[in-house]
């Protein structure tokens, strides 16, 4: 039998064109049984309304479309078809009944024990020119399967074909294929990525395009990817940032807007820290607003650096591996279906999940259960006009009294599931149950006994991009352990500072009772004995496999226990692990090294490096680094100062840590406006002082200025002592409570001998209220009537 006709098609990422099929071959006067037409639903021109998946490709072969419309149909994905030969084609829909797998559906009262798909929330058509097939899809099956959309008869010529959604619940389509060979039967699995069957229908050659060879190769756009990628690329080093989303930021971008944790610019090491500086997103909850995580500010920053190929919508599917040695990667196309070869020197995966290393044969662990799940968060609010929503029958089975109230209009971290589930293989089905969880909870708002409280409430946003917490970890020479953190194990080359305490989540007990199989709301349990301002040094050898010679890993995925990771795995923290792995990577292409010997002969020139502002950069390898005029200005061990700064005021100011202090004083930052690292306050009466010492460099009159922010609690009569030398010592008090005192306190004029020491003394005797000790400031008359 001679093989059919197909129509193949490599489309270029990032246009919008129309899709022309070519059926036939090109083979001469080859006779072809049959014409097909496979249509990827990533290549739609027009996406309309559905939204492109990538997270799954590993389990289930391929990007998809989803149209995630919270309740309401999402407008129509389009694309255009030529037809070479009319007539009639068997249509085939790769797609699933995605709450099919817990019988989620409701039932069919006509028909006990029988589930209606019309019920099914992922309903959606597929139309020929606008004409809808008969057959609705995504009703089906469990999982995904080919569904028989029956017989269309299409004309010659340019075809238009849609996806309509018909629920806004997530309905999802893989690829369309066609076949003028009406009997035939359903198409083979396509579980794999880039099965036979596909590149087939898509055309692909058996050897791809190679890029590179990079220096680095680094895959997964999240915080550590990126500052992998920043601080290699600024050393000189030509890098690959390869991310299988549109966007940067991973969990810290506006797909799935978890805020940063993780304290950073401080330690042994207080540069470390300022290229996440500087695109770290400033979100004042967690889920944030869109806005607040700055993805094209992300794009932005990497791709003003010339030594970095950024390739968005790319997913790393396989590795070229011998030895123990990476050679190359295999990318998916996620637009396009175009596969790619990525060659390179060292190779970083930042891809949370530990994939590169596990294809690479990388010793590596998993958590058998008990780990930390998978989050998609979601907001809502309350509009001006009363709204519907659609009732839920195959979401979860939910009142008000069976979830948090979310009465900030947020649904927080706490909407976690997947603890003791496969974190890999089942991650599209932990996922879509954290959907189940939330729409069950707003169709209790709005239809159950949440009404009428909730007539104008509006589901605004949903994470359909899940945010996982924990999955496989990739093994090093050294695994940290909570032990080694609680006791301040030192290594030589301790270097990243972690400060998050040590953080674990586990099943509510109420919610493990009711959904025993997969509960959907956390809590937390911390270990508080980390030092959340200087914090505990991560070792580099962390940081790299201990059997895969050319790789390093920075993120969730990095060589520490289940307990450990409970500390280390916030955005900040992972970011600044990138940061080291991506100077290592610099000194490995210097040196012509691996990352092993970074730390056992060149452990120096990484210390050395690690203490350069984000911002030095050289445009070579061989060529001498540079501090820009822009580099920030460095922090110190317990970071960097959050307040005024006292060089930035006028004269001589002196801030209340370099005071003396006695009694019991509270430390602060609350009232904004404080100089230093913080403020310090103290009751009345309770023999506190705090002692202020200096010298003056030249004789002169000065003013002394104390520094207090006002409040309704503070000290109307705070006593002040200034002693000069031998001088008798003046006594005052001061109004701490005034609102005009925002800036400083004036205390009077002095005059002051050369070289003579001066001291302030504050203290709570009767002072009214609370006593605020903030900084002092000593001003020459002269400079005051300069300015």
């Amino acid at each position: 039998m001679s093989p059919p006709c197909r129509s193949r098609l490599l489309i270029p990422a990032r246009i919008l064109f129309s899709v022309t099929w070519l059926l036939g071959t090109l083979a001469g006067d080859r006779h072809c049984d049959a014409e097909e037409v496979f249509i990827e639903a990533e290549s739609f021109a027009d996406h309309g309304g559905w939204k492109l998946d990538t997270q799954f490709i590993q389990q289930m072969g391929s990007p998809y479309l989803i149209a995630h419309g919270l309740g309401q149909p999402v407008s129509d994905a389009n694309a255009r078809v030529e037809i070479a030969t009319a007539g009639e084609y068997r249509v085939w829909v790769r797609t699933m009944d995605w709450v099919a797998r817990w019988n989620g559906a409701a039932k069919d009262e006509s028909s006990p024990g029988a589930k209606s798909s019309a019920d099914s929330p992922g309903r959606f058509q597929i139309s020929f020119n606008d004409q809808a097939l008969e057959t609705t899809f995504g009703t089906e099956s469990a999982s995904w399967h080919w569904q028989d959309g029956g017989v269309v008869r299409l004309d010659a010529g340019a075809q238009t074909v849609a996806l309509h959604d018909l629920t806004g619940f997530n309905g999802r389509c893989d690829c369309i294929y066609l076949t003028s060979d009406v009997d035939a039967p359903a198409p083979p699995d396509v579980g794999d990525v880039l099965s036979p069957w596909r590149r087939n229908q898509l055309g692909l050659t058996a050897t791809p395009v190679t890029k590179g060879p990079y220096d680095f190769v680094v895959v997964g756009g999240g915080y550590a990817g990126m500052a992998s990628a920043l601080s290699a690329a600024r050393l000189g080093c030509r890098v690959a940032l390869i991310q299988d989303r549109g966007v940067l930021g991973g969990n810290g971008s506006s797909e799935v807007r978890v805020w940063a944790m993780g304290n950073i610019r401080r330690g042994k090491f207080p540069r470390i820290g300022e290229i996440v500086e500087e695109f770290c997103d400033r979100a004042t909850k967690s889920p944030g607003r869109y806005e607040e995580f700055g993805d094209d500010k992300k794009e932005a920053i990497v791709l003003a650096e010339a030594n970095i190929d950024l390739m968005l919508h790319h997913f790393a599917y396989a590795v070229d591996a011998s030895d123990n040695h990476i050679n190359g990667l295999r990318l998916l196309n996620t637009q396009t279906g175009e596969d790619l070869r990525v060659a390179g020197k060292l190779f970083a995966d930042c891809t949370g999940h530990g994939w590169i290393g596990a294809w690479a044969g990388a010793d590596a662990d998993v958590t058998p259960d008990g780990r930390m799940g998978m989050s998609n968060m979601w907001r809502w609010e309350n509009t001006d006009t009363a709204r519907t929503f659609p009732k839920t029958p195959w979401a979860l089975d939910l009142n008000m009294a069976d979830f948090p109230y979310p009465r900030d209009f947020h649904g927080q971290w706490f909407w976690e599931s997947g603890f003791d589930l496969d974190p890999l293989g089942g991650a599209e089905a932990i996922r879509d149950w954290n959907l189940r969880a939330v729409f069950g909870a707003f169709n209790a708002m709005k239809n159950r006994d949440g009404q009428p409280d909730h007539a104008n409430a509006a589901l605004t946003w949903v994470a359909y991009v899940g945010g996982p917490r924990e999955s496989r970890r990739l093994m090093g020479d050294v695994v940290l352990n909570q032990e080694d953190i609680v006791a301040k194990r030192e290594f030589p080359d301790g270097c990243v500072p972690s400060t998050w305490s040590i953080d674990l989540h586990y099943p509510k007990k109420q919610y493990a009772e009711k959904f025993p199989d997969n509960p959907f709301i956390s809590y937390a349990v911390h270990d508080r004995r980390v030092d959340r301002n200087y914090g505990y040094p991560v070792p580099y050898r962390c940081f790299y496999s201990r059997n895969i010679d050319n790789l390093f890993m920075a993120g969730r995925c990095v060589s520490v226990t289940h307990e450990a990771l409970g500390t280390v795995r916030v955005m900040k923290t992972c970011g600044m692990m990138g940061e080291v792995v991506g100077k290592a990577a610099s000194i490995c292409t210097q040196n012509e090294c691996q990352p092993r010997d970074v730390y056992e002969s060149h452990l120096d020139e990484l210390l050395e490096l690690l203490r350069l502002p984000g911002k030095a950069r050289r445009t070579s390898l061989d060529g001498d680094i540079v501090i820009p005029d822009d580099a920030m200005e460095s922090a110190g061990p317990n970071g960097p100062m959050p307040g005024r700064k006292p060089a930035d005021l006028p004269g001589i100011v002196i801030d209340d840590r370099d005071a003396v202090l006695t009694g019991s004083w509270t430390e602060g930052t609350g009232l904004r406006g404080y100089v230093g690292w913080s403020y310090r306050y103290a009751s009345p009466n309770s023999s506190a002082t705090a002692r202020f010492t200096t010298k003056l460099p030249e004789a002169g009159r000065y003013r002394l200025q104390i520094y207090s922010q006002p409040h309704p609690n503070r000290g109307e009569t705070v006593p002040v002592t200034v002693a000069i030398a031998k001088s008798s010592p003046t006594a005052l008090r001061i109004n701490q409570r005034d609102s005009d005192t925002s800036e400083a306190i004036d205390a009077g004029e002095y005059d002051v001998p050369a070289d003579t020491e001066v001291t302030v003394i504050v203290s709570s005797e009767n002072a009214g209220g609370l006593v605020h000790v903030d900084a002092i400031g000593w001003q020459a008359i002269n400079d005051e009537n300069e300015n």
